[in-house]
């Protein structure tokens, strides 16, 4: 019989952490916006700087590859 007490008195310790972890959540703001980050994938990001799905990024001349391969070099 004590040791169902005993096992009370843990569960009950533990919820009431949970429950304070839980409140500090809330109130410190974690869940302010939950809906935007999760259809942030689904907008396009196109901006000029980078590449897309069909575009090569081994666009540039021989001597342009055979100056990289130099500078690499050490």
């Amino acid at each position: 019989m004590k040791i169902i007490f005993l096992l009370i008195i843990v569960s009950l310790i533990v919820a009431l952490g949970f429950l304070g972890a839980f409140l500090w959540a809330v109130r410190s703001g974690q869940y302010d916006d939950d809906y935007s980050p999760a259809v942030r994938i689904l907008f396009d990001d196109d901006s000029p700087g980078t590449l897309h799905a069909g575009a090569h990024s081994h666009d540039t001349t021989p001597e342009q590859t055979e100056n990289n391969n130099n500078t690499s070099k050490s």
